[in-house]
């Protein structure tokens, strides 16, 4: 059951994650949200790499293209300046740069998020200037106590990219990049 709250007047949504590789829950999360009654636009932003870690598999230009080629709605704006940055860019400062263009009063993440979320950079002001959609996927999670205001929406698709890095398991990534997916898998085991 999708929870469908209303969302306050037509606003953007903001996306960010690594997508590394970018699979059916991502799609999920994205299909969602362009659905709510309320949002106008998803902007999603690929991390040139996440502050919180040290490799990728897939290199900024390939996860930027995966995701151009999976998250494909109309509503759907994908946003490269991560990316073109060529560098780790902490999220206050996406938001900050993005405000001029869109009126994003709400950042989603994966309940997985929440075990560090009070180590984001400016978590406090990110707490008081947007409210937090959190997709879980039924795991427990410790966090939400320091969210001023979120939404908890079930995900009922159990699956990550680290686990699909870790098993070579592509039957949760989406066949316009599963190759593309295996080809990097199997470079890294050999």
């Amino acid at each position: 059951m999708i929870n469908t709250h209303p969302i306050s007047a037509p606003v953007t949504v903001w996306y960010g994650g690594t997508f590394d590789p970018p699979h059916r829950g991502h799609q999920e999360i994205v299909h969602r949200l362009t659905t709510w009654p309320g949002v106008e636009q998803v902007v999603v932003t690929p991390a040139y790499l996440n502050p919180f870690k040290h490799t990728t598999l897939a290199s900024a230009e390939q996860r930027l293209e995966w995701v151009h080629q999976i998250f494909d709605a109309p509503t759907v704006w994908i946003d490269a300046g991560e990316i073109n940055a060529g560098k780790s860019i902490y999220t206050i400062d996406t938001l900050n740069r993005l405000k001029p263009h869109f009126d994003i009063r709400y950042i989603a993440i994966g309940a997985d998020n929440l075990e560090r979320i009070g180590d984001w950079h400016a978590f406090d002001q990110l707490n008081r200037q947007y409210t937090w959609l959190v997709f879980d996927r039924g795991e427990e999670a410790s966090g939400y106590e320091l969210l001023r205001a979120y939404q908890r929406i079930p995900l009922d698709i159990p699956v990550s990219s680290s686990h699909i890095r870790a098993n070579n398991a592509l039957d949760d990534v989406d066949p316009r990049i599963a190759n593309d997916v295996q080809t990097l898998l199997t470079k890294g085991t050999q």
